[in-house]
């Protein structure tokens, strides 16, 4: 087995999806550019569908992930629904059972591993809240995916 660097990819995307615009900065340098890509964004719904395509949206549109390439698209979306798991505490459902999610994003891409021979992965980090449709009525929630592409 290899050692990984000094930040792992699943760190660096909770680091990244936590953090404030001004530690963003900070932890560029941090991550080595070279190594990982990133994108962040939002998204809210009573819709799990119109979660996932938000995620999925910003990697396309910021170039973390090749739309015509399957095994990116397939990464993608498995380390979504393990994010996805994490913030529903394993009940992959919103709007079916009264809840609603409001989140911040981090999608992070990158050669976890000094051996180059491990390829690439694909980490997605969510933070945010969860709840009953009605503001006041949520609470915190964070989950994290790590898929090898």
């Amino acid at each position: 087995m290899t050692s990984q660097q000094s930040i792992g990819i699943g760190k660096c995307a909770l680091q990244l999806v936590l953090a404030s615009s001004d530690e963003i900065e900070g932890l560029k340098s941090e991550m080595n550019e070279s190594t990982f890509q990133y994108c962040l964004g939002k998204t809210g719904s009573m819709d799990l569908q119109k979660v996932v395509s938000a995620i999925e949206t910003a990697a396309k549109r910021n170039h973390i992930i090749q739309e015509g390439l399957y095994r990116e698209m397939h990464a993608l979306y498995h380390a979504i629904l393990e994010a996805v798991q994490g913030v529903t505490r394993g009940q992959v459902q919103l709007g079916d059972v009264m809840r609603t999610v409001g989140l911040r994003f981090a999608v992070v891409r990158g050669k976890p591993y000094e051996n180059d021979q491990e390829g690439e992965w694909i980490a997605v980090a969510l933070y945010g809240t969860i709840g009953a449709p009605i503001r006041g009525l949520e609470h915190e929630t964070a989950g994290l995916g790590i898929n090898h592409i």
